[in-house]
C-alpha cells in the first residue's frame, strides 16, 4: 500500500504528490520545516514544534497555510491513514509559488505539505553504541534559530563526516562548537557539569534540548549554557546529541579522540531515560 502524504488541502498517494515548480521552497529555500516524533501513534512534544513552527513563520513573514490546531489534525490524519506505530512526520511551509523573482508578491497562498515516516530500532541500537563525530566549519547563514529547508551546508558537512568514517559532524566557528548537523550539541565536564550553547540566532532552539535541559536540573546536574571549544569535548566525561529523532544520544569520539572510555557515559544514559519518560507523558 502506497504512503498517504499531504499537499495543500488534499491526502494523496506519495507518487501522486505534486507541488509547483515556480513554488519558493523549491526555487528559493524560501520556507521552514519541523519534525515531530511519533511514539505509540502519537506526538511527542508536539506542542513545542507547533510553537517554533509559528515562531519560524513569524520571523520570515510568512503567513500560517491554517490554525495549530488544523495542523495537529493533519498529522493524526497522516498517522492513522499510515498506520505508524514509531516513527516521524515531516511537514513544510513555503511562501507559496509565483514566478521566479527574488522580491515576492504581497499575499502568496503559503504550500503546507506533511509526510510520514516509519522507524525501527535503528536509533535504539545507534544510543547503545554511540557516535563518532568530527568537526567541520560552520558556513550557515546567520539566522539558525529560525528552522529553514535551507539544508545543504548541514547535509555537505555530513556527507563529509561518512566519507571519514564518522556518523556526524559538530560544527565550528569561530572556534567554538555551534552545534550539529541536525541536533544540539553538549558535555559533560569532568567534575559533572553539562554544558551546551546559549540560545542565540547561532543554534536552533531545540524543542528536545529545552526538555533535556530541564529534566538535568531536575536532576541535580548543573547546567552552563555557554560556548565549548573542540579541546573542551576532547577531554570532556561525556558528550551528546539532542533532536526530536534522536532524542538523547552518546557522542563517543571527537576527530578521533576517545571522549571518556569511549562508551556511552553514565550521566548521558541517564538523561536519555528520562527523556524516554517525559516523551511518553507528553504523547499528544
Amino acid at each position: 500500500m502506497s504512503r498517504i502524504v499531504y499537499v495543500n488541502g488534499e491526502y494523496l498517494p506519495e507518487e501522486e504528490a505534486k507541488i509547483s515548480i515556480f513554488d519558493r521552497g523549491f526555487l528559493f529555500a524560501d520556507g521552514v520545516y519541523e519534525v515531530s516524533t511519533i511514539l505509540d501513534g502519537k506526538l511527542v512534544d508536539n506542542a513545542g514544534h507547533l510553537a517554533r513552527l509559528q515562531r519560524s513563520l513569524a520571523e520570515l513573514d510568512i503567513p500560517a497555510p491554517c490554525s495549530m490546531e488544523e495542523i495537529e489534525t493533519i498529522q493524526h490524519t497522516l498517522i492513522e491513514r499510515n498506520a505508524i506505530a514509531a516513527g516521524s512526520i515531516y511537514l513544510q511551509v513555503t511562501r507559496g509559488a509565483e514566478d521566479r523573482n527574488f522580491l515576492w508578491s504581497e499575499g502568496l497562498k503559503p504550500s503546507l505539505i506533511m509526510f510520514t515516516q516509519s522507524r525501527g530500532a535503528k536509533m535504539d541500537k545507534v544510543a547503545e553504541k554511540g557516535l563518532d563525530v568530527i568537526s567541520q566549519p560552520d558556513i550557515r547563514w546567520q539566522r539558525r534559530d529560525i528552522k529553514t529547508v535551507a539544508l545543504l551546508p548541514a547535509s555537505l558537512a555530513k556527507r563529509k563526516a561518512i566519507a571519514e568514517g564518522a556518523n556526524d559532524a559538530w560544527l565550528v566557528e569561530d572556534g567554538m562548537i555551534t552545534e550539529g548537523t541536525s541536533n544540539n550539541a553538549h558535555i559533560i565536564t569532568k567534575d559533572g557539569k553539562l554544558v551546551t550553547r546559549a540560545l542565540s540566532n547561532k543554534i536552533l532552539h531545540g524543542i528536545t534540548r529545552k526538555a533535556v535541559l530541564a529534566l538535568a536540573k531536575e536532576a541535580g546536574l548543573t547546567v552552563e549554557e555557554r560556548s565549548f571549544s573542540p579541546d573542551e569535548v576532547k577531554n570532556a566525561a561525556e558528550a551528546f546529541v539532542t533532536s526530536a529523532t534522536m532524542f538523547v544520544t552518546p557522542v563517543v569520539s571527537f576527530d578521533g579522540v576517545k571522549i571518556g572510555d569511549g562508551k556511552p557515559g553514565p550521566h548521558t544514559t541517564r538523561l536519555r531515560d528520562l527523556y524516554v519518560s517525559f516523551a511518553k507523558k507528553s504523547l499528544s
